[in-house]
């Protein structure tokens, strides 16, 4: 990608007002990958005025449900056909492995044939019962408006996806901001949506940083609804800028996530693998750069040794590299910063008493790359076990109790998501229901499905993706009340 054109506004690719351009390094070797618009504040005013516009006196609003629908899945169908390219760039541009790349286009068609088959199934709005023949009352839906979609770094087509299908699929037009640092996929998914058909000015796209680019499409007047993924501080700007407009916002703000495992899931040599298994999946999967990440290991004091010693054995397995070179299991993280803030939290922890019981260090090499770390003797006063750490590094802290374990699971200022592990189905779905986090696996951990909601408690954001939920946060609701027999009401006598 070199000609620099990767603004899409009404139907064309541009350039920077400015001119400016930013290089987007790959985080294996922190060489150039692509060279991309550097947009600012006229380039998103510019893309607001296309999609208000493209609202307001364009057709799709208006368009019918079903050729909406069929859109969608042109879209998924074109992802299909495309998946290894998408796969591959995503992975280079992320640093994820190659087949995470893959299982990463697969979900995002998922989730536009599903908004597609939910607004397909729908009927034509609620009727209510007025108590009279004369009166038809019914609630309908109705698309927002202009929305604003702001994803980032971590999975950038798989969160641009769930934000863009469900606005499409209800009517809306919109500018999507993707993160400065791996725009390169959602460059890619515009140029699929125009090829599908999608009318011009429909889709936009600015490239530019957020503090320019994304503050700007949360302030702005022409704006109708903000949705936002990324961290805790960025939020809370983007809620407070849409604030003065009374926008809809919608914000998923990551998490602290506790995975819990009982001593009695892990009685059988095939019950303490998997556990262990999963354990591993759940903190280091794209080097623990997952909002979901299972981050806190919350182990019962009597399996402890036993569980952490192995885990700490497979976590040194863990083969690092390139994403698309074969067998590499965990690739680098997405940028030095990124590396810089994942050491700083491992020597905090290390100076508060954590004991270090697998890698704590970057490897030998060119890159971002950072050994899947393991902190035993964790507690909640330390700041890695509070902050998000958004990188390879699990603590581990101890329970003797159930109740004990939902304290600690729950002492957490997110909400997002957590597991828990216990050969007891009765305990398990009663530690379940005790948990404040939005998702709950029960011996499982980061499966999710397109048609059950995402999102969190607490400060892990406001509002749900994907489910039916997330297709409302693109609506508005509104009441229709007809009489049929009008007559005087004869309320003043005169």
């Amino acid at each position: 990608m070199s000609d620099q054109r990767t603004i899409h506004i009404d139907g064309e690719w541009r350039a920077a007002a400015s001119g400016a351009t930013r290089e987007i390094l790959d985080p294996a070797d922190a060489t150039t990958l692509a060279v991309v618009a550097e947009g600012g504040t006229q380039d998103a005013d510019a893309a607001i005025a296309a999609a208000r516009t493209a609202f307001d006196q364009g057709a799709w609003p208006h368009t019918p449900v079903a050729e909406r629908a069929a859109l969608l899945r042109r879209v998924a169908d074109l992802l299909q056909r495309d998946r290894e390219t998408l796969g591959l760039l995503e992975s280079r541009d992320a640093g994820k492995t190659l087949e995470e790349g893959r299982v990463d286009v697969d979900c995002v068609s998922d989730a536009f044939r599903y908004f597609a088959d939910l607004v397909i199934g729908e009927g034509g709005g609620r009727v209510v019962d007025a108590g009279s023949p004369d009166i038809h009352s019914v609630v309908v839906h109705e698309p927002v408006g202009v929305c604003a979609l702001i994803t980032p770094w971590n999975y950038p087509l798989l969160q641009a996806s769930w934000k863009i299908a469900p606005a499409l699929a209800a009517g809306n037009t919109f500018v999507v901001k993707p993160s400065e640092l791996t725009p390169l996929t959602t460059v890619a998914l515009l140029g699929l949506l125009a090829e599908a058909g999608l009318p011009s000015g429909v889709a936009n796209l600015v490239t530019g940083p957020g503090d320019t680019v994304g503050a700007r499409l949360a302030e702005h007047p022409g704006v109708d609804l903000v949705s936002f993924t990324g961290g805790l501080v960025s939020g809370t700007n983007v809620m407070r800028a849409a604030a003065d407009g009374v926008k809809k916002v919608a914000l998923e703000l990551g998490g602290k996530n506790p995975n819990v495992v009982f001593a009695d899931a892990c009685t059988t040599d095939e019950g303490f693998d998997t556990a262990v298994d999963q354990a591993l999946n759940a903190a280091f999967i794209h080097s623990g750069q997952v909002c979901s990440a299972g981050s806190r290991l919350i182990v019962e004091e009597s399996l402890r040794e036993r569980f952490v010693a192995e885990l700490a054995r497979r976590a040194d397995l863990i083969r690092l590299g390139r994403g698309t070179d074969p067998g590499v299991e965990c690739g680098p993280l997405v940028s030095a910063r990124q590396l810089a803030r994942t050491e700083e939290y491992v020597a905090s922890a290390l100076a508060e008493g954590a004991v270090l019981r697998a890698g704590g260090r970057r490897p030998e090499g060119p890159g971002h790359f950072y050994r899947p770390t393991v902190l035993d003797h964790c507690h909640r006063g330390m700041r890695v076990v509070r902050e998000e750490v958004f990188g390879p590094v699990l603590t581990v802290e101890t329970f003797r109790t159930e109740d004990e374990a939902v304290e600690l699971a729950n002492d957490t200022e997110y909400g997002l998501a957590g597991g828990v592990w216990s050969a007891d189905a009765a305990r398990a779905r009663r530690v379940a229901g005790r948990l404040r986090h939005g998702t709950v696996w029960i011996n499982d951990f980061h499966p999710y499905l397109p048609q059950a909601e995402w999102g969190g408690f607490g400060k892990s954001g406001i509002g749900r993706e994907l489910g039916p939920a997330g297709l409302a946060e693109y609506r508005e609701t509104k009441h229709v009340y007809q009489n049929l027999a009008p007559r005087p009401v004869r309320w003043f006598a005169g």
